[in-house]
C-alpha cells in the first residue's frame, strides 16, 4: 500500500468517527434490509473470478453485522439468494450454494446472531434445507441481532407461500370460503408471511448503483426508506454504512400521513 492509499485510508477512519459521532441512536433504523448486489462486478474489476467475488461478499457479512450491533439495529434482512438466481449456469451456482451454506453455518457458530430462514425451502438442496434448520434450532436461544438470511427468496413467491398458508390454515380449522374472504385483511396475510412477528424494513440499502428493489420484501416495505449506495458490497465500507444511517435519519417518515 502505497502513501497515498494510507492516507486515504486514514481520512475515511477520521471522517466515519465523526460521523459515528454525531448519530443520534434513537433515529437508528431497527430493521434494515439488504440487497448486497456487485460480488460479480467487484470481482471483475478487481480481476478475480466470480466464485472469489462471492467469496469477498460472503466475508462483508459478519462485519457489517457488527457494525450493526454497535448501532442497536435489532433485525437485519440479508438477500443472499433470489429464486431467480436458479436460472445461473451451475458452474456459478454450484459453488454460489457452496458459499451461502458456508456463511450460515458460521453465523450460527458466532453466537451474536439468531438466524432465521426467509425464502422457500423446496427449492434448496437437502444438504443446504438442513444447514439452515440446524442453525435456526442452534441459535433459537440467542438474544442478539435477528438475521433474517433470505436464501431461495423472492418477493412474489412470499406472498404466494402466505395466501397458500392462510389457505390451507383456513381448511385445517374447517373455516367456510365465505368466511375466510369476509375475513381476509392485512393483517391475516402478515401473519402468514416468513417474516411474521418481525417489524417491517426501516431501511432497505443497496449496493452496486443499482436502484430497483427487484422483488425485495414487496409487502413489507411499503413505507421503508430507500438508500441507494454506488459502491460495490464486497467494498461496503463502515463510513457507507454510517452514511445511509444519517440519511434515513434526516428524512421525515409520514407513513402516508
Amino acid at each position: 500500500m502505497n502513501l497515498r492509499d494510507k492516507l486515504r485510508g486514514l481520512l475515511v477512519r477520521l471522517y466515519a468517527r465523526r460521523v459515528e459521532g454525531h448519530l443520534d441512536h434513537a433515529q437508528v433504523p431497527k430493521h434494515i434490509g439488504v440487497i448486497m448486489d456487485g460480488n460479480r462486478r467487484w470481482a471483475k474489476a478487481a480481476g478475480s473470478t466470480t466464485a472469489q467475488g462471492h467469496r469477498a461478499g460472503a466475508d462483508k457479512i459478519e462485519e457489517f453485522l457488527g457494525w450493526c450491533t454497535e448501532t442497536d439495529v435489532q433485525v437485519v434482512t440479508l438477500w443472499l439468494l433470489s429464486t431467480d438466481n436458479f436460472d445461473r449456469p451451475q458452474e456459478e451456482l454450484g459453488p454460489l450454494l457452496g458459499i451461502i451454506e458456508d456463511v450460515v453455518r458460521s453465523l450460527a457458530a458466532d453466537g451474536r446472531w439468531r438466524v432465521h430462514h426467509v425464502g422457500t425451502m423446496d427449492l434448496l438442496p437437502a444438504g443446504m434445507q438442513a444447514t439452515l434448520k440446524e442453525a435456526e434450532e442452534a441459535t433459537a436461544h440467542v438474544e442478539g441481532i435477528v438475521v433474517n438470511v433470505a436464501i431461495g427468496y423472492g418477493g412474489r413467491q412470499e406472498i404466494a407461500d402466505a395466501v397458500r398458508s392462510m389457505l390451507l390454515d383456513a381448511h385445517d380449522k374447517g373455516t367456510p370460503l365465505e368466511d375466510l374472504a369476509e375475513a381476509v385483511d392485512v393483517d391475516m396475510i402478515g401473519r402468514h408471511l416468513y417474516t411474521k412477528a418481525q417489524p417491517d424494513p426501516d431501511l432497505v440499502i443497496r449496493t452496486s448503483g443499482e436502484q430497483r428493489l427487484s422483488g425485495f420484501m414487496l409487502w413489507q416495505t411499503a413505507h421503508s426508506e430507500y438508500y441507494f449506495c454506488e459502491v460495490f458490497w464486497p467494498a461496503f465500507r463502515k463510513v457507507d454504512f454510517l452514511r445511509a444511517l444519517r440519511d434515513y435519519a434526516a428524512r421525515h417518515r409520514r407513513y402516508g400521513g
